[in-house]
């Protein structure tokens, strides 16, 4: 069985690194990033080859790393999610890979690797290496499985200032769109945005805070003081590990969401190419994956490293599926650029107020 924990230090890294903080290391790979994805478990091959860690530069959302990329920052490659990466793409961000230099391409897992949106010309854009859910969340002291068995939970005023969701986009549109009743918002019509949205409101009146990252979020589940939350895997993992009274409920009536994100090669990257490779290699390492999966909560890209795992210790994590749970998951597909916009502008004015 894996032990379920992140390491005190990734947790004081998340939340002392601001967005844009730097920690300076191998300065020939400098890396955009989310805080806690430096922990040096990730690429233990590349530090045994290189002697020492990369450079890592940080963002707190997708949106703000897309602006301070176009603004002209530089770093050799980027960590987006699956939403993000056709907008990246076509604003000239992103340099294509040499798929030949992937030592374990073929062992990616294809439903991720193969998007069309992921590609161009022929050509692939986007390593998929972490992939999980966000799922209802909550404290056993003060809840019960029977009071989040739906979505509309969230929306009840009797748990106003009790609630936590991310202060990310595409997470709180899968809640909106899921609570009601999309599964799939790549056909979404004018009418469900709407209807998605008026839930966001409806839910922005019990938000206590909307989270930034998995350590912040821990903080306030701790205590009690947020006991509902739309959160990621790691958040169970880390807290039920360290004995905290904490419960998922992948399978609520309206179901949960599934996401992935990945490595990219950022256009005009500065540093070593050699480096970029060696950092993406050392990343789809079997190793890589069962400590990604045990002590972060998480999937791993590298499709046939997840097949040798048990599937006792992926249901742990809740990331094992069956037919049911697939068919009431809302995956986080890349939408039409249109409706992506609209997204990000709607959620802005939801969380002020508006």
């Amino acid at each position: 069985m894996y032990h379920f924990r992140k390491t005190a230090t990734c947790i004081a890294a998340a939340l002392s690194l601001t967005a844009g903080a730097v920690m300076a290391a191998d300065a020939d790979l400098v890396i955009f990033d989310w805080a806690g994805y430096e922990d040096p478990e990730f690429f233990k091959a590349y530090t045994a080859k290189h002697g020492d860690s990369p450079t890592y530069a940080f963002f707190g959302d997708e949106e703000e790393a897309f602006q301070k990329l176009r603004s002209g920052f530089k770093a050799d490659m980027a960590h987006p999610c699956s939403q993000s990466v056709p907008k990246w793409i076509e604003a000239g961000l992103l340099a294509p890979l040499d798929i030949s230099r992937i030592d374990r391409w073929d062992e990616l897992e294809t439903s991720f690797r193969d998007i069309p949106a992921f590609q161009k010309d022929g050509e692939y854009y986007f390593i998929p290496v972490d992939w999980g859910n966000t799922l209802v969340t909550y404290h056993t002291e003060h809840l019960k499985a029977e009071d989040v068995q739906s979505l509309q939970a969230f929306a009840d005023p009797k748990h106003a200032g009790r609630i936590s969701v991310g202060d990310n986009v595409d997470d709180a549109y899968a809640l909106g769109f899921l609570a009601t009743g999309v599964t799939d918002w790549t056909k979404a019509t004018d009418e469900e945005f709407k209807a998605a949205s008026d839930f966001l409101r409806k839910v922005h009146q019990n938000v206590r805070t909307y989270w930034a990252d998995g350590a912040s979020l821990a903080q306030l589940m701790q205590s009690g003081e947020v006991y509902l939350s739309w959160a990621w895997n790691e958040t169970f993992s880390t807290m039920s590990y360290e004995g905290h009274p904490i419960a998922i409920n992948k399978d609520t009536d309206e179901g949960s969401s599934a996401w992935v994100c990945g490595y990219t090669k950022l256009a005009d990257a500065p540093g070593s190419e050699d480096k970029f490779y060696d950092f993406i290699n050392a990343w789809l390492e079997p190793a890589t994956a069962n400590y990604l999966v045990g002590y972060w909560g998480y999937g791993h890209g590298n499709a046939t490293a997840m097949a040798a795992m048990a599937e006792a210790d992926l249901a742990a994590v809740g990331l094992a599926s069956n037919e049911q749970s697939r068919a009431k998951t809302l995956w986080q597909s890349p939408v039409p650029s249109e409706l992506r916009e609209k997204m990000i502008a709607e959620f802005e004015l939801i969380k002020a107020g508006f």
